[in-house]
């Protein structure tokens, strides 16, 4: 066993978030057994986490604070927002999750109407209620310190009350397997029921989602209409998005003519 070796290892995985054992095997050069018998005493330390066909550094479980993450990838984020200000109308009813991508359609549908705003975000629903004659809906429940959003069985329920146009959801991680994830299960638990309470299902995700691996699944592709993205998707993963009939929509995109 080579104290080099794992020191490879454990760059590479910092460097990506996550990598499975077969990249490993083949950015090192050597076989995945190779890389299992190196990476069990790092596993054991605590060093690295283990997920099904791979391994991930425990910073890429736990995410940042709200507010730190609303300030990274913040341009992307802004351009993903664009992509749902233009789709969405004056009028339309949409749930929106607490993302950070979510509070950045928020505040991009500033300018809006008449629109109907499920959410359960306290800064989300701040941002759009008592303007432009919108209606905003908030879901109760306990308010988290940290994103100031609301949880617990009762915000399920609340929300199964509506029937939306839009479901909004902005996950923690897009597998290579076209699997979408996130970093806790109540809000795995919120996407899909506020999936199955509209009659389309819009992933919001930057670049930096695709490729990364997130413990709690919420969905497969073929639950989602649309993925808003501020860039393309890598070629394997829009093949995938082809194969289960969602429509992939960038800046480049958008602005191709029709």
């Amino acid at each position: 066993m080579s104290l080099k070796r794992q020191t490879d290892i454990l760059q590479a995985v910092r460097a990506r978030g996550s990598l499975s054992i077969t990249e490993l095997a083949a950015r090192l050069d050597v076989s995945t057994e190779t890389i299992r018998r190196n990476i069990q005493p790092m596993l054991e330390s605590g060093a690295l986490l283990r997920f099904h066909g791979g391994v991930m550094a425990p910073e890429a479980v736990e995410e940042p604070p709200f507010q730190r993450r609303m300030a990274v990838n913040n341009e992307s984020k802004w351009a993903v927002a664009a992509l749902a200000r233009d789709r969405i109308r004056d009028g339309d009813s949409l749930i929106l999750d607490n993302g950070t991508t979510s509070a950045y359609v928020a505040e991009a549908l500033g300018n809006h109407s008449r629109l109907t705003v499920v959410t359960h975000s306290a800064p989300i629903a701040h941002r759009l209620a008592a303007r432009n004659g919108n209606r905003v809906f908030m879901a109760g429940g306990e308010l988290g310190g940290e994103d100031a959003a609301a949880f617990g069985p009762a915000v399920l329920d609340f929300i199964r009350q509506f029937h939306v146009r839009y479901a909004l959801i902005s996950v923690g991680g897009i597998t290579r397997g076209g699997e979408l994830g996130d970093f806790h299960l109540f809000e795995a638990e919120f996407a899909r029921a506020a999936m199955a309470q509209a009659e389309e299902a819009w992933v919001i995700a930057d670049r930096s989602k695709f490729g990364r691996e997130a413990p709690v699944k919420v969905c497969g592709l073929s639950e989602v209409d649309l993925l808003l993205s501020d860039g393309a998707p890598p070629p394997e993963f829009a093949a995938r998005c082809e194969e289960a009939g969602v429509r992939v929509v960038t800046p480049d995109a958008a602005a191709a003519p029709a």
